[in-house]
């Protein structure tokens, strides 16, 4: 089995990304290369491995990932971020689980939501963003109307079908990854956070009817997981972010390709509770500002839904 190692960068990453590298060169199945995708305007960084090789493309979340690869000539790729670490067989079970079960797509869960406490579990179920489901076996994520997701609450090690996942890491074959052509989706990266990209991509995924799956105890982690800090500023362009992110999402992914008009109302039942949700919410705690920004945000997404760029998109259509 010949993969590729395709990482985006900024270079910044320091310590986390030598651990990256460190643990892609003792991999049990080796990489033919490790190919490393830095923004344009970045230097190079001084952690090394001695094996990667830098290639110079435009600054993005979507941009450094919705890429033609040309540089890889190898069946797999697999997709990292910079602050990842992999034990020495974390490639061999995604390859191993990916052919177990006939999928075109495979991911660790690097965000353990089936750890998350009590408390926080209702808090987030009441606002829509998230919900758990327990009693359920085959699925491990799933999107919501509120273009939330849904989790599996007592995973047992293995893999799981899925809707969504975390991107940090992933694996597929090339041309699996091409026929997603997630380059239509550049229109995130006009947002002032990286916000739900992930979602974009893997949900994009399974709608075309290709088979995303979850890999569940894989030791593969994700180092920057749960240590950065929120700012007030940061936390602002995060909920900027969100609320635009969910307002085009809700309409290219949810509701246009649905047909069924039953479907279609509770669809719109499931958005409107989200944004009236945090809307109360931020005029209960008396957070104007924060109030004002949902607004916008949510306003800027549809017009931004009426412009000519999104209605020259392709279709999504389910399958």
């Amino acid at each position: 089995m010949n993969y590729t190692a395709v990482i985006r960068t900024l270079g910044t990453a320091g310590e986390k990304y030598q651990k990256l590298l460190d643990s892609l060169c003792a991999q049990t199945l080796q990489p033919r290369e490790i190919i490393v995708y830095i923004a344009d305007g970045y230097p190079n960084p001084k952690e090394t491995c001695g094996r990667e090789r830098y290639v110079t493309v435009k600054k993005g979340m979507v941009a450094q990932r919705a890429l033609p690869y040309d540089e890889v000539d190898t069946e797999y790729i697999l997709f990292l971020d910079d602050d990842v670490y992999l034990p020495k067989d974390g490639v061999e079970r995604l390859f191993d689980e990916l052919n177990k079960n006939n999928a075109d797509v495979i991911s660790p869960d690097v965000f353990p939501n089936h750890e998350r406490p009590l408390l926080s579990e209702i808090m987030m179920t009441l606002s829509g963003r998230m919900r758990a489901r327990r009693l359920d076996r085959k699925w491990g994520y799933k999107v919501m109307k509120t273009c939330g997701y849904s989790y599996n609450k007592y995973p047992k090690a293995g893999a799981y079908f899925s809707q969504t996942n975390a991107g940090p890491c992933f694996f597929c074959r090339k041309d699996t990854f091409l026929k997603v052509h997630f380059e239509d989706e550049l229109w995130l990266d006009k947002t002032s956070y990286p916000m739900g990209e992930d979602q974009i991509m893997f949900y994009k995924m399974h709608l075309m009817g290709l088979k995303v799956m979850t890999l569940y105890d894989s030791k593969i982690r994700h180092l920057d997981a749960g240590s950065t800090l929120v700012n007030l500023d940061k936390e602002k362009k995060m909920v900027e972010a969100d609320y635009f992110f969910r307002t085009v999402f809700w309409d290219r992914f949810i509701q246009s390709p649905e047909s069924n008009a039953i479907k279609r109302l509770w669809n719109k039942v499931c958005i409107n509770y989200f944004f009236g949700f945090g809307l109360v919410m931020s005029r209960f705690k008396g957070d104007k500002e924060m109030l004002a920004i949902k607004k916008q945000a949510i306003a800027k997404g549809r017009e931004f839904l009426t412009s000519e760029e999104y209605r020259n998109l392709p279709k999504i259509e389910k399958k």
